[in-house]
């Protein structure tokens, strides 16, 4: 009987640790804890502190295994919700504070299983190998920018899953351009090499009008890109976040999104604090424990001539109008 006892003691031991390492890994984006800022709630917003989402997943594994043995196995499932883009639009911004949320779990990597035809060879089994533990009842969501913009991807997305949901993060289309732009810019720099300016690349010279082979350019015109989409998913599978709004005001669009997740509110205010050293909301995940975004997040874009400026709002302006008719929601976009 003591040997019994003994042996599922252990195997509680090794579940909670396994569980315990394959879960840090997902903060591996994140940068060195952050100074906490005092920061008043809003008037009429209850003051309260929710259970601190890594200590609560951590005590419902250790309930469930204490309960049924077989309820609380933890397991690699294929993702219930993919961020499938926009690239430079607040991807892992999103799939971080998603991650506050007890019942959401999340690939730390992007795993580009359905844009890359060599990881996509592998199989399915491979896939769901890249996904983290989970328990029963959990959400697993994956994101890599790609997704959107690649032609293939729908429909491998479609024959995996024809369920799954959708999320679309977007930005206003030039800004999102510009960062684009400023990323592969900040690499090529630190790699001595030269580069192009923004308004060479996103200006024909010939014609002087906006040049749609530009692949920053063209990543921005989202309606075309969502239309491929609705060939294999109903509109009803997608959710559109404001990444713009989620830089300054992100407890909105998180709570809409759980909304669409069939997810009560695990969330607070008190979950997100605005850093004004950094300029951006960082992530509480208990009294003592914080983190933000890598340093790379929010680099400064370069000066961009302001003609050249009005001549992609003015190219995008009918997309967007597009966008807004496809997608129900309305962006307060030039």
């Amino acid at each position: 009987m003591m040997f019994l006892q003994l042996a599922v003691l252990l195997s509680l031991v090794l579940g909670t640790l396994l569980y315990l390492l394959t879960h840090s890994v997902h903060l591996d984006r994140l940068q060195p804890m952050c100074p906490v800022e005092s920061r008043a709630p809003p008037a009429g917003d209850p003051v309260q502190f929710p259970f601190p989402p890594l200590q609560y997943k951590r005590g419902l594994l250790h309930k469930l295994r204490r309960s049924n043995a077989t309820t609380g196995r933890l397991i690699q499932q294929l993702p219930h919700a993919v961020i499938i883009g926009v690239r430079k639009g607040g991807t892992r911004a999103l799939l971080e504070m998603l991650n506050l949320h007890p019942a959401v779990v999340k690939a730390s990597q992007e795993v580009h299983f359905f844009d890359n035809d060599h990881n996509y060879g592998r199989g399915v089994a491979w896939y769901r190998r890249r996904m983290p533990f989970s328990l029963p009842g959990q959400i697993t969501i994956e994101k890599s920018p790609a997704y959107f913009v690649t032609e293939k991807v729908p429909e491998r997305i479609f024959r995996m899953n024809l369920s799954v949901k959708l999320l679309v993060i977007v930005r206003e289309p030039t800004t999102r351009a510009i960062s684009d732009y400023t990323q592969v810019l900040e690499g090529k720099e630190r790699k001595n090499k030269t580069y192009h300016s923004f308004e060479t690349l996103a200006v024909d010279s010939s014609t002087r009008e906006v040049n749609t082979k530009y692949k920053a350019v063209r990543t921005s015109v989202y309606a075309k890109h969502l239309e491929h989409w609705l060939e294999f998913f109903p509109v009803q599978q997608f959710h559109v976040v404001d990444g713009d709004r989620l830089i300054t005001d992100p407890l909105p669009e998180l709570r809409l999104v759980e909304r669409f997740l069939n997810l009560a509110h695990g969330i607070s205010r008190d979950n997100l604090y605005f850093n004004s050293t950094r300029g951006f909301y960082c992530l509480r995940f208990s009294r003592r424990f914080s983190k933000c975004l890598a340093g790379s997040k929010g680099r400064p874009h370069p000066d961009v001539d302001p003609a050249v400026l009005d001549k992609l709002r003015h190219f995008y302006r009918p997309f967007n109008q597009k966008f807004y008719q496809i997608t129900g929601r309305k962006f307060d976009w030039p």
